[in-house]
């Protein structure tokens, strides 16, 4: 059985209970939690679907009964020990809680059955309750293997958003992720502040297994120089905020915590780019509007259904400093597979065979929302964005702007 936490730069700070479905169970204090319980149970969830008796509690702030002007580490072991203390109101075991936040969101994840919601929906500090869920990332199709390079190019999306700028400012790209390949030689990785939501096996590390992470990283900021590609903002910083497996999936607990990662670690002016998605989740939504209030910018891809985004998470979130982006293809024609709404879409961007960096030092073209998000990244991450034109064929009969620099 393979069993997940949460890891803060190599300390795990609190520890997940809940099945990531698709790959990991969670345990506390090595004491196995088993949601599911076969490997046949595992393969067998998709993304969206709810995980059997997993669930994210949100907390009223006003509830909490500390004071939050320590360390993020020192604040989480504050939330641990005043959510155990609720639990211990209800005889819920300390075994069956998982991830705390108390960054971008005051709540927990918890394992828990029918009578213990009831006895925990009542009480005067819950906000609200929602299921946990399976996610993955928002590409089109099935990621492939990666091919080398024998001279640096310049991708038609890169060209397509107003070319490249070495990149010279002090923000970073936080990549919420698959991880990031952490030793691409066209990449400047920052694992100083990266995260990981996994502890043993072969996802306990930021290093990307899927190959998608590092594409992301590759466009908002490959190094401009002699090999592979370069990405819109050259050079700068990427830090792995590692919330999906090598499978691309990962559940909503673990995606939030990635979440209240960069809202403790990030500083105004970085963006944080989520080329993943699913269905719709108020705890994730409030968490980045949480977030994005500290001057973090949201850049979301808005997925790949053909439908509304509106029906998705976190596609759907509105707010300061909060990007929704659908794709486009090399012809300024909206992508068939991309969702449309206006509300919640900001802008489009490139999403149509772009090639960018892989894991193992590889290169890879895809195609997908979660390619056109890292673009709007790279421009947001220079400075204020502008826009180049207007695409054709949106579905929603209000063309989205193309975001440029």
């Amino acid at each position: 059985m393979i069993k997940k936490f949460y890891r803060f730069m190599g300390k795990p700070a609190g520890i997940a209970s809940l099945a990531l479905a698709l790959v990991t169970f969670s345990c506390q204090e090595n004491a196995e939690s088993p949601i599911l319980e076969s490997q046949d149970q595992i393969m067998k969830y998709q993304n969206g679907d709810i995980i059997p008796d997993s669930y994210i509690v949100v907390l009223k702030p006003q509830s909490i009964g500390f004071r939050k002007d320590g360390s993020y580490e020192d604040t989480q072991s504050s939330m641990r020990k005043s959510v155990s203390s609720i639990l211990a109101k209800y005889r819920i075991s300390d075994e069956n809680l998982g991830a705390v936040y108390s960054a971008a969101l005051d709540g927990f994840a918890v394992k828990l059955d029918k009578s213990q919601i009831e006895l925990l929906k009542n009480d005067p500090s819950v906000s609200y309750i929602e299921p946990n869920r399976v996610m993955s990332i928002a590409q089109k199709g099935k990621p492939g293997g990666g091919g080398g390079s024998t001279g640096q190019e310049t991708p038609w999306g890169i060209t397509r958003v107003g070319g490249s700028v070495n990149y010279t400012g002090t923000n970073v790209a936080w990549v919420i992720d698959t991880g990031i390949d952490l030793t691409h030689p066209d990449l400047n990785v920052n694992a100083t502040n990266g995260f990981t939501a996994f502890t043993s096996g072969k996802d306990a590390n930021f290093n990307d297994g899927n190959g998608h992470g590092s594409h992301v990283a590759g466009t908002i900021a490959a190094i401009n120089n002699s090999i592979g590609v370069v990405g819109v903002a050259a050079g700068a910083q990427v830090v792995p905020v590692k919330v999906l497996d090598s499978r691309g999936s990962g559940s909503y607990d673990g995606v939030i915590a990635g979440v209240d990662w960069v809202a403790a670690k990030g500083k105004s002016g970085d963006v944080a780019n989520m080329s993943l998605g699913g269905p719709v989740s108020q705890a994730l939504d409030d968490a980045i509007v949480v977030a994005a209030g500290k001057g973090i910018k949201f850049v979301v891809a808005a997925g790949n259904s053909a439908a509304n985004a509106n029906n998705y998470s976190p596609a759907r979130v509105n707010g300061s400093n909060i990007y929704t982006i659908s794709a486009s293809d090399s012809g300024d024609r909206f992508a068939s597979f991309s969702n449309f709404g206006n509300p919640p879409i900001d802008y489009c961007a490139p999403g149509v065979s772009i090639k960018s960096t892989w894991k193992g030092g590889a290169y890879n073209t895809i195609s997908g929302t979660s390619m056109a998000s890292p673009h709007a990244a790279g421009v947001l991450l220079l400075g204020t964005a502008k826009t180049s034109g207007f695409v054709t064929g949106d579905k929603d009969n209000s063309p989205d702007a193309i975001i440029s620099r």
